[in-house]
């Protein structure tokens, strides 16, 4: 089974997840379903229904949740240091209109744009890794090419 790079956060905000379904969310969808079933004819009963499709989703992420959790590899990135790699918090401007921006890179479970979280396996973490301070990179998006400048390389 192939390892699943994650930073010591996401491993602990899917764990928390997967607790959470497994203490709250699968208990209470098992009470919705025999509370719905009490109502008499589960052929016209729409909460049964209802309460089967979220049981069904619930239990897919729980299988979800623990198949990404048994194969992660839990990497440290305060241990690291150098060009850039896993777990790397990198700072970038964009050549052409000088905005910069600070992603850390991180495994694809716990990868989020918005919080600057960037997959490890995106098109511009992939040119970033190995590059150092000062490098520019050249990264091709569906909206054409883009240029970097690698500003900053921290590991926290």
């Amino acid at each position: 089974m192939e390892k699943i790079p994650m930073t010591r956060g996401g491993y602990s905000s899917l764990d928390a997840e997967l607790k959470h379904l497994k203490q709250t969310e699968r208990p209470a969808i098992i009470r919705a379903i025999a509370e719905a079933r009490e109502h008499g004819d589960l052929s016209e009963n729409a909460e049964y229904h209802s309460a089967r499709e979220k049981q069904s989703f619930i239990e897919g992420r729980i299988k979800e949740l623990e198949g990404t959790l048994s194969a992660a590899e839990v990497i440290d990135p305060t241990k690291l240091s150098g060009s850039i790699k896993f777990g790397a918090t990198v700072t970038i401007v964009d050549e052409d209109t000088d905005e910069e921006k600070t992603y850390q890179i991180v495994g694809e479970p716990e990868a989020d744009l918005e919080r600057g979280l960037l997959n490890v396996r995106s098109p511009i973490a992939r040119a970033l890794i190995g590059k150092e301070e000062g490098d520019s990179v050249d990264v091709a998006t569906p909206g054409g090419g883009k240029s970097y400048e690698v500003l900053t390389i921290k590991y926290i």
